[in-house]
This record gives C-alpha cells, structure tokens and sequence, in this order.
C-alpha cells in the first residue's frame, strides 16, 4: 500500500469538490434530476439550495469518492497513479449522502431539537426561512437523495441502486442517524459511560460516514475482504469524527467553527469530554485514527492514498 506522502490530498479534494459542487448546483432545483420540472414552490427550492449549497466540508460524498476509487482502481489493469473520472453512480452516491446530511442540519437545528441559529457561518435555515419551510426543505432534500439514487440510467442498474438505497437508508434511520439522535436528546442531564456515549455516536454521526464508505464500494466491485475492512474503516472514522467535533466544542470559537460553540455543555450534553476529559478523548481520537489506517492496511486494495488522507483530516482538523 503506497504511503501518504506522496499523495496531494488538497489537489484531490478540490477536483472531486468541483463535481460534487456542479452536480448539486444542478440537481437541487425544482426540476427532477433527469430534467423535468416538478413544478416545486420557488420558495421551497431557495430554502432546500440554502441548506446544501456555499458550505461544509463535504466529507461524505469526499468518503464516497475514495472508496470508489480504491475498489475501482484495484481492478486488474487499472493505473492506480491516474485520477479516475467519476463514475455517474458515485457522483449520484456522493451528493445523496450529502443531501441526507443536509437535511439532517436543518432539522437538528430547529427549536425542537437544538435550538440553534449559525450553521456553516449563516443563519440557519428556520432562522432564515422560518420553522415550517425548514421542516419542509429537510423533508424534500431526504426525498430527493433517494430519487439520485434511482435514475432510468443504463450504468445503474436496479441491484445496484436498491443497495446504495438500503445503506443509505439504515444509516440514516431509526438504526442509524435518527436513532441516535433520539438517545441524543434523551440524555440531556444524564450522565453516560464512555460504552453508552460510543454506541450513541455510532449511530448519530458514525452511521452515516460509515455508509459513505460503503456505498462508494458498492459503486464499483469491491472483493469480500476489501468490503470488510472498508466497513471496519469507515466505523473507526465516523466515530473519531464525533470525538474530534466534541473537542472543538471546548477548544474552538464559533467563527472557527461556523457553528456556535459550547453548545453542548450549555445544553448540559454528555460529550467525550465531559466523560473522558480532554487529554484522553484527543488520544482516543489518534487511537481511532490508527484503527482506521490499520483497516487500509488489510484490505487488500492498492489505492487508498485518499481515504489515508481523509482519516488523518477528520482526526487533525482544527474547524
């Protein structure tokens, strides 16, 4: 497995963010993906493009694109040191899980749940649309990451598409994301072990990066043995991700962040920190990180300077 050193994470990422940005630009309108127009209030649609567009670090549709790279590139006769050209069922992957996540903002932040007003450093979307139209907006962007995933196109097949359907939906659902924020707001006050604030976060945050990984796997033809190191992967990541987020939440101002900081200990949230302190939940971080790069190790696949790349990002950023 080639090393990282030699890899341009940042001329990487900037290509694939490029595409990502085109084709969100392109299919969050009040036309349908294939082009007809859906007749969507103009109203709905400039909220639903608020939500997504001009913001975030895009790591999961970055995850997607890796890991379709890595399997791609593994197949025999491919030349792993030429970037690949997207194939239209990861560009689709890629923005649906960037939709879902959008989505996922939108509500989160609302009265009911977070109650919070900056995201991405704006107003957030009840702020700036009020609470009716942001229900709405993260209603229709969930929807639509899943007519992405469905195009009449000859490059995706049924099975193919009924798959990313399957892991996009379990990790955004009652098992996944939503599920674990219910336990979220459920433990406001309480005090959680480090096993009961791990399993939340697997399914709050974790949940939805692992998916990311794995539906860029599924785009292309991923061996057994890749697929469970890519799951073991994406586990380890998208909780060092939550990690990470909760020590910014202490260390970090909220125009770093884009997000108001301290949020969680104001709310009286159980946090890494609050339960593991500072100094220890940044080891944790950097135990995860090697779980992770060990995971690559074993996979079996040739490519995966960009998914080292990613993992080191999520666990070293400092916003």
């Amino acid at each position: 497995m080639k090393t990282e050193s030699a890899f341009d994470l940042g001329a990487w990422s900037a290509r694939h963010l490029d595409g990502v940005e085109r084709a969100l630009e392109r299919w969050v309108t009040a036309e349908a993906p294939a082009g007809v127009d859906h007749g969507a209030p103009a109203e709905l649609v400039e909220a639903m493009r608020y939500a997504v567009l001009d913001g975030g670090k895009r790591l999961r549709p970055l995850l997607v694109m890796a890991a379709w790279e890595a399997v791609t590139s593994d197949r025999v006769g491919a030349d792993a040191t030429r970037p690949a050209v997207p194939h239209e069922a990861a560009l689709r992957a890629a923005c649906a899980v960037e939709l879902i996540h959008a989505y996922s903002l939108v509500h989160d932040d609302m009265p009911c749940m977070d109650n919070d007003v900056l995201r991405r450093g704006k107003p957030t979307v009840h702020v700036k649309f009020g609470e009716a139209s942001a229900l709405l907006a993260g209603d229709a962007l969930q929807a639509l990451a899943f007519e992405l995933l469905t195009p009449e196109l000859e490059g995706m097949p049924a099975e193919r598409q009924a798959r990313l359907c399957r892991l996009l939906a379990r990790a955004a659902g009652s098992a996944g994301m939503a599920g674990g924020q219910a336990i979220d707001l459920a433990s406001v006050g309480v005090s959680l072990t480090e096993s009961q604030l791990r399993d939340m976060h697997r399914l709050k945050t974790g949940a939805l990066l692992q998916a990311s990984v794995m539906m860029g796997a599924a785009c292309g033809d991923a061996s057994a043995e890749a697929q469970a190191a890519l799951k073991t992967y994406g586990a380890a990541i998208g909780l060092a991700f939550q990690v990470v987020d909760d020590i910014l939440d202490v260390t970090a101002d909220s125009a770093t962040l884009g997000k108001t900081a301290g949020k969680d200990a104001d709310q009286d949230k159980p946090t890494y920190v609050s339960v593991l302190g500072l100094e220890r939940s940044a080891a944790h971080a950097q135990e995860l990180l090697g779980q992770a790069l060990a995971a690559l190790a074993q996979s079996g696949l040739r490519n995966t300077q960009a998914l080292q790349g990613l993992a080191n990002m999520v666990v070293n950023r400092s916003c």
